[in-house]
């Protein structure tokens, strides 16, 4: 979980409002007056006007009768026409005056987001430009349109709005961003008399309170449906929240997440709820109990240094307004999720969740890749393709020639990172942003529309958010456009909607940056219009390049690109050979990067595009145009930094981003500056961020590249290990207690069947737990089981049914036990059929099989008969999703397939050609398309001297290849038994 932005000390460069500081007011211009009575006037004509001409002209738009059927005997004449014409506008003059009142309405009570009137679209933005323009000098409004910059905006004790100052983009956003300058000084105007009015100041006794009922069923009390009920708009819980953040409950604890809330706690409510359940001071509630009323006393004794507190926390959020002429990224609106009505679903709050400084089951799983989603699904994903390949690779090294199918276990640190990596990735978000931003490329294109800039994306409760460079028109649908022009929305339950498309990455060089109030962001490196300039202490811009570049490396929405280090990470590029290169020097990368530009701009103006993102819209979208992205640690010298500025001042439109460090903070054509802090803040003032920043420090960036590369095939010779992590006894003094069955069905053998609703939880936990004999993480379980997140609580709660469900041994032993690291581990007298497959091959081929052959026969046919189908053949949907994260799915046809051709040579080996295809055909039942069998079927068919069957199993491994055709071991192997099968397959038909 990402940590929440606490009060940090302030530093020349992240300046930030510790205390109520005086809003500096814009003074109004001639020309402001003059928009102002422009609007005034096209408002008084659009609404006043139009309506007085038509029913001078036209008349209105009602008949003076109702008589439908005389209506439709009439003639149909050129009047006929006139009147629906006329009634038309006078629905379009009706929609816009209804669009005028929404945002009237929205920006005099400064809450909330203006209503969407249906239909009206371009009317509605007339409607709020307009409005914005007239109360721009003479209303007193809130807000216009809220900003994505205001997500931060809180309210202090006297619910006074907390404004921060516009900020500007230069030429791209100047009339947006102008815009909401006026804005901000219209609610710093609002803000400074309210102050001064008498009637702000709040009086004790018109204070009100709620006390968070109990769940009833499956509903419970949430923010949102509080400030629904009793304020009128469920979008006002920020105010509930901030008028009670931080401040003590009567059981102890303190609200800091809105989403977290509990039975039993107080809420103080503004002075406008109302509601039969609400209280005002315990004096005058007779109906709550003495004991509610004592609480509610001293709960509401707590309120003004607890709103000081949150209002100092609000404005030490925001960030000061920045000069002209710089750079700005927002932070995009939030939602508050849905209430579903599981507790035990929701993300705990974060002094909730186990850190190793408050629960020892923590064991000091590295934080930085538990808060790191994004990078520890794409690192995750890397190590499952890494033992994949070595799996594949020692399999077909060659027949007779296996050197096993288990993956090193890793130890210490590395354990620890792989851990840390099953908790905190976040694969359903990678794939979610691949697939968003892939349909919406395909979309544009289909409509012939090039893509826009993209400067960043923001993740936010769910929803994606892109902010655009500038106005590119009405997105696709599903996206809507966000707060203003130059942001793309799109709901997480659109973007369910989306399928992979065949489309190339439009946003390759997206990269996590940090957290902002549980938004992440992601920065479009290559897409800046400049240097990305880094500083800070060395180890902390370490950590941060190293996070850039696993990333990057490592992500699930790009397709090619390349990314050179410079000055760090020669070991990162075990991570992604093909992605990854290092440089030793600036003088090398000045001398690629020159070579570079000049090509990609011929090319570019070769083919006729303005920018790569043209490119990859159109024909040649998957064989040019792949990014460019340099990571250079070392701080140049001043006149390598000219030289880069000069490189990187077309960079953006190349598809050629710069990220580079510095000590001094000072570089010479930046047009972003960051620091990175002692904190672990990522602070950018001339962007209006201040960040929890993704960082992958040394020890963990050494631990993450061991365990990759311990999984190379490369980097061990001899493959992945012989021996099962856990052999069964597979005599008949062996027989377990608990044997479940897994290659196949699900069944468990040996225990009670647990009551219904929890019965599939626990059976997925055993499972779990069976496949990793070397032990599990508590968390790795609970984030298996609850991958959106769960509390210590229900986890533990979790683990004592399952303890109970299991029993114990007859020495009174649990058979769910915890090992001296922490790790959860199963008794040895807890079973599962995979584990005697695994034990029978073993002993088969290298224990007592390898001595009498009669053992060997025996012990590979009993385990053959052991393979039902595939693994958890019947899962239910929705669950045992951590099974993508394991490569079990891999190992079991290798091992069914490894076993079925050990006994097929062993029916051979006494010429016994039906017995040994019978086997093969057993073990291509659950490994169909691997080619070893399918060439032993065909050596054993050749056996029977049947060319009849021969060609008819030739028939049907053509047919299996479909358009692929057969693998060319397969076409020699037949050329060499049937040299006349194609002519034969062809006239089979």
């Amino acid at each position: 979980m990402p940590r929440r932005r606490s009060p940090s000390p302030s530093s020349s460069t992240a300046p930030r409002n510790r205390t109520p500081q005086p809003v500096r007011v814009r003074q109004r211009t001639f020309g402001d007056f003059v928009k102002a009575f422009l609007a005034f006037v096209a408002l008084a004509v659009l609404l006043v006007g139009v309506p007085a001409a038509l029913a001078m002209t036209a008349g209105w738009p009602f008949p003076e009768t109702f008589e439908p059927m005389e209506w439709l005997k009439q003639d149909i004449s050129v009047s006929t026409f006139l009147s629906i014409l006329t009634f038309v506008v006078w629905l379009a003059w009706a929609q816009f005056t209804a669009c005028v009142l929404v945002e009237m309405k929205a920006a005099l009570s400064g809450v909330g987001v203006p209503g969407r009137v249906p239909g009206a679209g371009p009317s509605q933005l007339l409607a709020r430009q307009l409005v914005a323009a007239l109360l721009l000098v003479g209303a007193t409004a809130a807000s216009f349109t809220p900003s994505l910059a205001q997500l931060g905006q809180t309210f202090d004790g006297n619910q006074r709005p907390t404004v921060a100052a516009a900020q500007q983009t230069p030429g791209l956003f100047a009339q947006q961003q102008e815009q909401a300058a006026d804005t901000a000084a219209a609610v710093a105007d609002q803000a400074s008399h309210t102050e001064t009015t008498p009637a702000a100041a709040k009086k004790q006794g018109d204070t009100k309170f709620y006390r968070i009922q109990p769940p009833e069923g499956r509903h419970h009390d949430s923010l949102w449906e509080i400030a629904e009920r009793h304020l009128g708009d469920g979008r006002r819980y920020k105010e509930i929240f901030e008028l009670n953040k931080d401040r003590a409950q009567p059981d102890g604890s303190r609200l800091s997440e809105a989403s977290l809330i509990r039975p039993g706690w107080i809420m103080e409510m503004p002075g406008d709820a109302r509601g039969g359940d609400l209280v005002e001071m315990p004096d005058d509630a007779p109906e709550v109990s003495p004991e509610v009323s004592r609480q509610i006393s001293d709960y509401a004794k707590t309120g003004d240094g607890g709103q000081d507190q949150g209002g100092d926390q609000a404005q030490g959020s925001g960030s000061e307004g920045s000069g002209g002429g710089t750079a700005h990224v927002d932070l995009p609106q939030q939602r508050p999720a849905p209430d579903t009505g599981h507790a035990d679903l929701r993300r705990p709050a974060p002094d909730q969740v186990a850190t190793p400084a408050q629960d020892s089951s923590s064991f000091g799983l590295p934080e930085a890749l538990l808060t790191a989603p994004l990078l520890a699904a794409g690192l995750l994903g890397a190590l499952g393709h890494r033992r994949r390949q070595a799996l594949w690779q020692s399999a077909f090294a060659g027949i007779g020639g296996r050197r096993g199918m288990e993956p090193p276990t890793p130890t210490g640190d590395a354990l620890d990172v792989q851990d840390a990596l099953l908790v905190g990735a976040d694969p359903e978000g990678v794939r979610m942003l691949d697939r968003s931003l892939r349909g919406l490329a395909a979309s544009l294109a289909a409509e012939s529309r090039p893509l826009p800039t993209v400067y960043a994306a923001w993740m936010s409760n769910g929803d994606l958010h892109l902010q655009l460079a500038q106005p590119s028109g009405k997105p696709p649908s599903p996206w809507q456009l966000g707060q203003d022009q130059t942001f793309w929305m799109l709901a997480r339950a659109d973007a369910d909607r989306y399928e992979d498309v065949d489309t190339a990455a439009p946003y390759p060089g997206l990269v996590s940056l940090g957290t902002m109030d549980d938004s992440r962001l992601l920065l479009n490196l290559e897409s800046v219009p400049g240097i990305v300039s880094l500083s800070g202490r060395e180890e902390d811009r370490a950590a941060v390049f190293a996070s850039v570049a696993a990333e990057l490396a490592t992500n699930g929405w790009s397709d090619r690109m390349t990314i050179t280090l410079v000055g760090f990470g020669d070991d990162l590029t075990a991570l992604a050979p093909s992605r990854l290169r290092h440089l030793d020097g600036i003088e090398a990368l000045i001398e690629t990067m020159e070579a570079e530009t000049r090509q990609r701009r011929g090319a570019l103006g070769a083919a006729g595009h303005d920018s790569v993102l043209t490119g990859r819209t159109g024909p040649a979208q998957h064989t040019r145009w792949a990014p460019h992205l340099v990571l250079l640690a070392a701080e140049p010298s001043p006149e390598d930094a000219m030289t880069l500025a000069e490189l990187a001042a077309d960079a953006s439109r190349l598809g050629i981003g710069y990220l580079v460090g510095t000590g001094s903070g000072d570089l010479p054509g930046a047009a972003w500056e960051m620091e990175i802090t002692g904190e672990g803040k990522l602070l950018a003032p001339l962007l209006g961020l201040e960040l929890d920043a993704q960082l992958l420090p040394a020890a963990q960036q050494r631990a993450v590249v061991g365990l990759l590369t311990g999984a190379d095939p490369e980097h061990s010779p001899d493959g992945p290990g012989t021996t099962p992590p856990f052999l069964v006894d597979i005599s008949e003094q062996g027989r377990p207690a608990v044997y479940a069955r897994l290659v196949g069905p699900y069944e468990i053998i040996g225990l009670e069947t647990p009551d219904g609703e929890r019965s599939a939880l626990l059976h997925e936990a055993l499972a779990l737990l069976l496949l990793h004999r070397e032990g599990v993480h508590p968390r790795v379980l609970s984030s298996a089981l609850w991958p959106r997140g769960v509390t210590d609580d229900v986890r533990e709660a979790l683990l004592d049914r399952l303890r109970d469900w299991l029993g114990t041994d007859p020495d009174g032993t649990p058979r769910l036990r915890t090992d001296d690291a922490g790790r959860l581990t199963l008794a040895k007298s807890v079973v599962s059929d995979l584990d005697v497959l695994r034990s029978l091959y073993h002993e088969a081929t290298q224990g007592k099989g390898v001595d009498s052959r009669a053992v060997r026969g025996r012990l590979l046919t009993d385990a053959l008969v052991l393979v039902r189908g595939p693994l958890l053949a019947d899962r239910p949907e929705g669950r045992y999703r951590w099974l993508t994260h394991e490569i079990v799915d891999a190992q079991l046809p290798l091992l069914v397939a490894d076993t079925g051709l050990a006994l097929a040579e062993f029916h051979m080996e006494k010429n016994r050609a039906e017995k040994a295809i019978e086997a093969l055909n057993a073990a291509l039942r659950t490994a169909p398309s691997d080619e070893r069998l399918w060439n032993e079927l065909l050596r054993a068919t050749h056996a029977l001297d049947d060319p009849e069957r021969l060609t008819a199993l030739a028939s049907d491994l053509v047919t299996r290849s479909g358009a692929r055709g057969l693998p060319p071991r397969t076409e020699a192997l037949l050329d060499e038994l049937l040299p006349a099968w194609r002519d034969a397959v062809a006239a089979a038909g």
